[in-house]
Formats: C-alpha cells, structure tokens, sequence
C-alpha cells in the first residue's frame, strides 16, 4: 500500500505556460479557484456534436468523436514526452510500465464546453499531478488514517518475516523436513524387505502344500514358522513407526509452538489490514449526478471493494465534474506505455470501463444521467461469399475460412452464419461435431472437419497429441528482434475482461509457440508462427506481450490497434489421414 502523500498546490498560472514541449499546444488550459483544470476545445464544438444522452463507460465499440477529440490531444502532449512539469512520458516506459489516462468531455454552467484529465491509481508515486483531476478520497482523513496504520501493518510485518527467518524456526523446518524425508526412505526400505520375505513365504507355502515328503504335523509347525514370520514382520513395522513417532515427539511441540505464534502474527495482520482499508474505503465518498453521496463500501455487495476501486480515471473525472457543476458530456480511457505484466494493453488504444472495479461503481455514479446502453461487439450476420473448398473426400474436408465468418455459432442467436452451419448445409448427411479444431473469427485460413465421428475422434487425438503441424503467417507491428525464436509462456482468460487472454505465470496454462521472420518492411515484420499448444488467442497474446515479440499483429483489435483486418492466416495444415494413413498437407497463402 503506497504511502499518502499530500500536493503542496502550486502558482495559480496558466498550464500551457508551464509545458516543456517545442511543440504549439492544441488547447489553452486555465485553473479556476476551485482548483478545477478544465481545458477547454478550441474552436468550440458544434452544439449539435454534444447534444443526446450520455455514452455509456461500458461501450466496447469505442469512444464519442469529442472525448476522442480530447484523448487525442492529450496522446499528443503525451507523444511528445510530456505528462506534467517535471515528469516525463518516457517513465511510462520503465519497470514500472505504462498507465491508464482519461479524459472526460464537461460543459461549464456558462456554457462553454472542455474536458478534464485524470489517469489511474498513483503516477511516480505521487496521488496529484498538476492539470491532472485530484483523487475522490478526503485528503484530511486518509492523512490521519494511513500513515499510522502502514506504520502498524508494516511491523507486523516485519515481526512476521523476523520469526520466519529466525535461526531457531530455519533450523526446525530443516531438521523436520531431513527427519520427515529419512523417515519415509527407512519405513519404504522395511516395507520393501517384507514385500520379498512375504513373496518368499508364499512360495514356501505352495510348496508345502504340493510336498509330501512331510507328514501333516511337520507340514502345519512349518506353516506356523511362516506365520509367525509374518506376525514379526508387522511387530518390526510397529517398532520402526514407534521409534520414528518417538523422534518426532523431541521436536514437534517447539515447530508447533513458533508455528502457531507465527499464523498469530500473520493473521492479526490481515486483520489490523482489513480495518485499515475500512477506515481508508470510508474516506471515499462517492457522488453522483444527483448530489448524492455514497461511502464507496456501501456499492459493493461484498462491502469490501477491491483494491484500486475509485482510482480508476473514470471514477475520478466524473467525482470532480459532480463536485464543481460541470455537466458530463462523454468519457474515454486509453492506456500508455508499456503494457501491463499481465498483457492485454498497447499505448493509445481505448478501452472500456473495467468490470471489477467500475461495474459496481459508475451505475451509481451516472445516475441522474440520461445514459446509452453499451454497444458490444458482434460478428457480422452474414459474411459474403462461398466457402472454398480445399480438399474433400469420403472421410475429410479442408476448407479456407474467410476472415470476419465465425468457425461455429456464437453466444448471439442473430448471428447464424458460420463455418459450421455451412457445412451441415452442405454436407447433410455428415456425423459427428464436423469441425475438429477452431480459428478466431478475425482469423483466416485452413480448417479441418470429418464427415463421420470415427474419423472425427482421430483426427482430434492427432491435435490433442500435438501431430499435427500448423503454420501461420502474420505481419506485426514494430521490429522484431531476432531471426528465429520460442515464445513460452502460461495464459489465461483475463476473468474481468473476457475474451482477452493474459500471460499468469501461476494459474496459466503452458501456451508454446515457435517463430521465424520472413520479411521487414516499413515498420513491420513479417513472421511465421508455429503453434505447439492451442490456447485461446494463443498466437495474438505471444506476438504482442513483451515476453514474446513485443509486437502485436497489425489489426488485432484486442491486443493491438484496429486496421483492415487482423493480418493473421493459418496457411498450411499437416496430418495423417486417419483413413489411409498417409501424411497430407494443405496449403493456402496468406491473402495479404
């Protein structure tokens, strides 16, 4: 938890004065005495571009042409390496990554029409920058609040990491960890020694049982003799176990003694926690369109937000224009800088609202706005043109999917075009699911489908076992390092933000991809992937995030920035064919 820090407010002189850029400003900016920063367009819009109702911060489809106009102009200032006086746009490219900026479009009382800026959580460690809308938290209590109680948290702390470290704890942990280990090699060797004494046993039992060169009481004392070999056997294991638990019993209580005092500290300091972010949750007082004020705890049904909650730009633009009577015209976020660890973010591109954290909040927020129902993104109804057929035969179709046409239905029962449905219409009589594997729906490229479920269940094990050999083509933006490379990392579907994919070095599955540069021209390369693995978006989130190639695909409007279209193409596809057993390839090149 960052430290609070309070602004000392600087001169009351006009911000343009103040940038560091050889670059003519596009917009003025003046502080009002309420410390508002409101940069106002220039010229003016058209009235007619502000009137309607407000757009919702959830729409997919991207921002109102004026908060465009705003983010646009702050991109530019941003481009140009300036975020503030003393505080350059290149620390958005450092370790500590880049930063979600907003702006949101107000009108003033008067009339005149601007927008504010903001940007999410802290920036270089500071809450405040100059020109940049304050935080909604009351700087007075989280002053007397925070302080004190990171003081406290921390303490308990480090008292926490003191015992863990402490030579008497270290020293049990090895020595129960060394006992533990020697114990179970001691009791796996007796176990074994009885394994081949009981086998031996068994086939002396046999063989008393099938001899009669002993009479019937010679026969029962040697089969007692066994027994009792047996029952020594187990009184043995007893021995060893006693005198294992016997060793144990010297050390044991002391580990469990440090143990216990250890989750003690460990668990009062989630607690005292807890009731710190309470008491630093009831400094937010979040207002709404109608004046209304809410403690931010109370928008959550949990009653415990999640962190960052209220720090996004969003949240902060619109708490500062419902604080000083300016009325909300449209809103926009966009992120800059290196993208985030996780991935799933490149500079200058928009994105919505986050759901975890804004979902439960901006509703009350907007309320006593007329607001537009979000616009999601939605695959067209219909995609023009027959589906080509590569190769087909008794048992296998190859096809060429077009980019824009979904491979099987989507969640949208208006939309009932697909690669799928194509086939069933065309080949009625077909058994099974058809289709063996998938490609994204701004994918182009070869598909596979069986006309029967037999062939359809080994062509799937081919995938499953990874025989199959794909080959994808793709132009992606920037200069790829290298000729030739392996990009391995574990994804994830980012659960706040479906269908985005993100790298989880902990709960990701493994995603292999191998690639190769095939040509550079004007800024871009173009490569060649090998996929080894098949996770969702598996090629567009290896290509774009920096423990791949740093470079999104040229059109990726998830990872990347909207073009045409997603220059991504599965052109050749190799497998046995389960029918004859002979080793086909197909291959279609790329359409770009």
């Amino acid at each position: 938890m960052a430290a609070y820090t309070r602004r000392k407010h600087e001169p009351s002189r006009p911000f343009a004065s103040r940038r560091t850029v050889a670059h003519k400003p596009a917009f003025s900016c003046y502080r009002r005495a309420v410390d508002t920063w409101i940069t106002p367009f220039e010229p003016q819009p058209d009235p007619r571009d502000v009137t309607g109702a407000f757009p919702s911060p959830f729409d997919e489809l991207g921002p109102h042409a004026l908060a465009r106009r705003a983010a646009e102009a702050v991109q530019a200032e941003l481009r140009a390496g300036f975020i503030a006086p003393g505080v350059p746009a290149a620390m958005l490219n450092g370790p500590e990554g880049g930063k979600m900026f907003g702006v949101l479009a107000v009108q003033e009382p008067g009339g005149r029409i601007g927008f504010l800026r903001a940007f999410s959580g802290m920036l270089g460690g500071r809450w405040e920058l100059p020109g940049f809308v304050p935080p909604i938290f009351d700087h007075e209590t989280r002053a007397q609040v925070e302080p004190e109680g990171e003081a406290t948290v921390k303490a308990l702390l480090a008292r926490a990491e003191e015992l863990r470290t402490s030579p008497e704890l270290v020293t049990l942990w090895t020595t129960h960890e060394a006992m533990e280990a020697r114990h179970t090699g001691e009791r796996a060797a007796l176990r074994a020694r009885h394994e081949e004494r009981k086998r031996r046993r068994h086939s002396r039992r046999a063989e008393l049982s099938a001899s009669d060169a002993l009479t019937e009481t010679g026969k029962r004392e040697a089969i007692h003799a066994l027994d009792q070999e047996s029952r020594g056997d187990k009184a043995e294991l007893r021995r060893l176990e006693a005198a294992q638990e016997e060793e144990l019993r010297a050390l044991v209580p002391r580990l469990a003694r440090l143990e216990r005092r250890l989750r003690a500290l460990e668990r009062l300091r989630r607690i005292v926690s807890r009731a710190l972010m309470k008491r630093i949750h009831d400094s937010y007082r979040v207002p709404n369109a109608r004046a209304e004020r809410r403690l931010l705890r109370t928008l959550f049904s949990s009653g415990e937000p999640p962190s960052g909650a209220a720090d996004c730009a969003g949240p902060k633009l619109l708490a500062h224009a419902f604080t000083h009577g300016l009325h909300p015209l449209a809103l926009a976020e966009f992120w800059w800088g290196a993208p985030p660890s996780s991935g799933g973010r490149a500079a200058g591109v928009f994105y919505a609202a986050c759901k975890d954290k804004c979902g439960p909040l901006l509703p009350f927020m907007l309320e006593g706005l007329q607001v537009t129902s979000p616009r999601a993104f939605s695959p067209p109804a219909t995609v023009a043109g027959d589906l080509a057929i590569v190769f087909e035969d008794t048992w296998v179709v190859v096809v060429e999917k077009p980019q824009g046409l979904l491979s099987v239905p989507g969640k949208d029962a208006s939309v009932t075009d697909s690669v799928l449905a194509r086939l069933r219409a065309r080949y009625p009589h077909a058994t099974g699911p058809l289709l063996v594997h998938r490609l994204d729906l701004d994918t182009s490229g070869l598909l596979v489908a069986a006309l029967d479920s037999r062939t359809h269940a080994a062509l799937q094990r081919q995938f499953a076992h990874r025989e199959v050999q794909k080959r994808y083509v793709a132009w992606v933006e920037g200069h790829v390092q290298g000729e030739r490379g392996t990009i391995d990392f574990p994804m994830r579907v980012d659960l706040h933000d479906r269908p985005r994919q993100i790298h989880d070095p902990v709960h990701g599955k493994p995603a292999v991809t191998g690639w190769q540069v095939l040509e550079r021209s004007g800024g871009r390369t173009r490569v060649a992937l090998f996929p080894h693995t098949g996770r969702t978006h598996q090629l567009r989130v290896h290509a774009a995030h920096p423990l791949g190639l740093g470079a999104p695909i040229v059109g990726d409007r998830l990872y990347g920035h909207e073009d045409v279209r997603l220059m991504l193409h599965a052109e050749s596809l190799s497998f046995l064919h389960p029918e004859t057993g002979r080793l086909v390839t197909f291959e279609r090149p790329a359409p770009f």
